[in-house]
């Protein structure tokens, strides 16, 4: 009997092992050739999703995971490769705004704000992604976000038919966001459970909308 239950406990183990790297495989192989990090190589699809995060980490600094996609979203635009942005992020309370925040840092650097619409339910990476082609009606999008998050994002995007590339920015020494990096090989897991056993649907959907200023 024990010995049957070690058996059980090992094999189990050992699948839940093979199922975290798998599913990392599957999701960065499957998307790493459209992820780019040169501007000039860049599809032509003129709206970008903007990844929400803090603009500030725990001990009050700039979050430079935040600073960096702001940079290059405004970069984008300046070169003319953008002609609006979806920022979508969590919004919990007046305190905290990711959306908000967003779009003050890209206006200060230069994007108008009929260029931006706001998405205040991107509560979580698979929401940001479908609302922007179920609310928001995009089938085309540039993603905005760092290497390690955009395979997941990508991942979800095609699962959806979205036509999706991703812009990646550069973030903090790999010291710094250890822990954030960790997390996100667990959240690879989660997507592809999400989208192929569980079926999960964002939390909010709503009415649809038109991006602003179209």
């Amino acid at each position: 009997m024990w010995k049957w239950l070690k058996r059980l406990a090992i094999s189990g183990v050992i699948a839940v092992i093979l199922l975290f790297y798998l599913s990392n495989v599957w999701v960065v192989n499957s998307t790493k050739s459209y992820v780019y990090t040169d501007y000039n190589k860049l599809p032509n699809h003129r709206v970008a999703l903007v990844l929400g995060t803090s603009n500030k980490t725990i001990s009050g600094q700039p979050n430079d995971f935040f600073v960096k996609r702001m940079e290059t979203a405004a970069e984008l635009y300046k070169l003319g490769k953008i002609d609006h942005f979806i920022l979508s992020g969590h919004n919990p309370s007046q305190f905290y705004n990711e959306p908000m925040e967003m779009k003050k840092a890209l206006m200060i650097r230069g994007v108008p704000s009929e260029a931006i619409t706001l998405d205040y339910a991107g509560l979580r990476t698979l929401d940001s992604v479908i609302r922007s082609k179920e609310i928001f009606g995009q089938d085309k999008i540039i993603i905005i976000t760092q290497p390690f998050h955009s395979y997941r994002a990508l991942f979800i995007s095609h699962y959806y038919d979205i036509e999706a590339v991703a812009m990646v920015t550069e973030g903090p020494a790999y010291e710094s966001s250890f822990k954030v990096r960790v997390r996100e090989y667990f959240a690879r897991t989660k997507a592809v459970l999400d989208l192929y056993v569980f079926k999960t649907s964002p939390r909010f959907l709503g009415k649809k909308e038109n991006l602003k200023g179209k």
